[in-house]
């Protein structure tokens, strides 16, 4: 094979698959907003989202910020040199971090270095599978951090709301139901599964993400798991939860379930859990690394111009301006579910960070400031930073910090996705600060916001882990956390889990 248009091949495959959601997630999501009430968070959530898919594809940037582990599927003839396909694929992820396609996304577990090239031990992973077939079938998934700290296994028998389940398919549409429910908001939802019943811990997981290769609208060839299927997602949806954790009428878009045999003694059942930006393509190569053809693509995609929109639009109707720096006077009049856009400066601070401040390190410039749960990808052009993609993570990682942070440096809001704990509502209640959620994987809805990139600090953790001060213009988010102790996601979790009591 040609390595070198293999190289070209896999960096666009790399392009697309970060930038274009495809068209049969892309029309879920669609078909969903339409059903939420006009004027609700979830739409609110829901019409961010919508917009930011098409500025990721007018500017050919990442959906979201957290271009997450690479994993190629790769079917290939028996005479396939694997190895120097690997290396070529390898070539072209470096090449696409460095065009700012990928966020640098693979850091040392012992150091926590940041290789920078997305390349080190199981980064990124490949699953080769010998075909007889003459053709290169390879198939991308991109699954950020966010929803795969919800991915979770089960073991059967279980008990779940004090009810025992079995070895069975209620058994496993308990566990599904009861892992959609922990889930909540934290991993952008709506979320897509992929479910795996049975094999040992490790092919069982690997089997449940194999399930994300299928299209929503794919059917089950087991008659059995196509009707738990369509069972899961319409209790699922009937719980509640909604977009980001918001509440709504959207908190799941499709469940597919597989199967792997057991040994007689264990009974696992896994959830791979996609956030709604659910980045798969894939491509078929013939011997000579010629494109034959695209997966998951609808004709004329990538034909022509769109009319995609150039920049995105906040509904105004309701929502309240926050310019910085802002007093605890405002931060006091500010109440659970006011949708808030923010003009002025705001710092990012993700995990490396806030241990480092919590362990006595100092910062200056963030005190009676806000913190942004943000790791963005920037490129650096004729010596100025910019902005690539901005979105939220997953902030319950920071609740071991936050309170005693806030306290320190008299913060006066975080912004994030998926809410935090009871120390964090404690703190916004007792020193004034707010807890405001931006719209998971909305990257290129922030990285417009974002017009001034002033400094950056503590560049020694790496550039997602970095401290970035960002001027900010028009930044759209939800109050889910007051200062006066009122938590939406609290009030959201507890209707779910009462829903899901019905439901067991």
């Amino acid at each position: 094979m040609n390595t070198v248009k293999l190289k070209q091949n896999i960096l666009e495959l790399i392009r697309r698959t970060s930038a274009y959601l495809p068209a049969d997630v892309e029309e879920v999501i669609a078909l969903k907003q339409k059903l939420e009430q006009n004027g609700s968070k979830a739409e609110f959530a829901l019409d961010l989202v919508m917009q930011n898919i098409g500025l990721a594809k007018r500017y050919s940037r990442p959906i979201c910020q957290d271009t997450g582990l690479l994993t190629f599927y790769i079917r290939c003839p028996i005479e396939t040199d694997q190895i120097n396909m690997k290396k070529a694929i390898e070539d072209a992820v470096v090449e696409a971090t460095k065009a700012g396609y990928l966020r640098q996304n693979s850091v040392d577990s012992l150091t926590g270095k940041n290789s920078g090239t997305n390349l080190g031990p199981g980064s990124p992973v490949f699953k080769f599978e010998q075909t007889s077939k003459k053709d290169i079938e390879i198939r991308l998934i991109q699954k950020g951090g966010g929803c795969e700290n919800m991915s979770t296994q089960y073991k059967l028998p279980g008990e779940f709301n004090g009810k025992k389940f079995g070895r069975d398919l209620e058994g496993v549409r308990a566990c599904i139901l009861d892992a959609v429910d922990k889930a909540q908001g934290k991993g952008c939802s709506p979320g897509f599964l992929g479910v795996c019943i049975g094999g040992d811990r490790a092919s069982s997981y690997e089997w449940a993400k194999h399930q994300l290769l299928r299209e929503v609208d794919d059917v089950n060839q087991v008659e059995e798991l196509a009707q738990l299927e369509n069972q899961i997602m319409q209790e699922a949806n009937e719980m509640k939860i909604g977009p980001m954790g918001f509440g709504g009428k959207f908190t799941i878009g499709c469940c597919k379930i597989g199967l792997r045999n057991r040994l007689p003694a264990s009974f696992f059942v896994s959830i791979a859990y996609m956030c709604w930006a659910y980045r798969r393509r894939g491509l078929v190569l013939d011997t000579n690394g010629d494109v034959k053809e695209w997966l998951y693509q609808q004709p004329g995609e990538f034909e022509g111009e769109k009319d995609y929109p150039e920049t995105f639009e906040v509904k105004t109707d309701g929502v309240k301006v926050l310019n910085t720096p802002v007093s605890e006077a405002e931060i006091r009049n500010l109440k659970v579910g006011d949708m808030v856009l923010l003009n002025g400066t705001i710092f990012t601070g993700r995990d490396a960070v806030h241990k480092y401040l919590h362990e006595g390190g100092e910062l200056d410039k963030i005190k009676d400031g806000i913190i942004y749960h943000c790791g963005p990808v920037m490129l650096k052009e004729n010596g100025e930073y910019k902005t690539v993609a901005a979105g939220p993570t997953t902030s319950i990682r920071e609740e071991p910090y936050q309170g005693d942070i806030i306290d320190k440096f008299g913060i006066k809001a975080v912004i994030g996705k998926g809410g935090m704990g009871a120390k964090t509502l404690a703190a916004c209640q007792k020193y004034g600060s707010v807890y405001l959620h931006a719209i998971g994987g909305a990257a290129q809805i922030y990285a417009q916001c974002v017009k001034k990139i002033p400094s950056v600090s503590l560049e020694q953790f790496g550039s997602p882990e970095a401290v970035w001060e960002l001027q900010v213009e028009g930044f759209p988010a939800v109050v889910t956390m007051d200062s006066h102790g009122n938590s939406l996601h609290d009030s959201v979790q507890k209707e779910s889990s009462e829903k899901i009591s019905g439901l067991l």
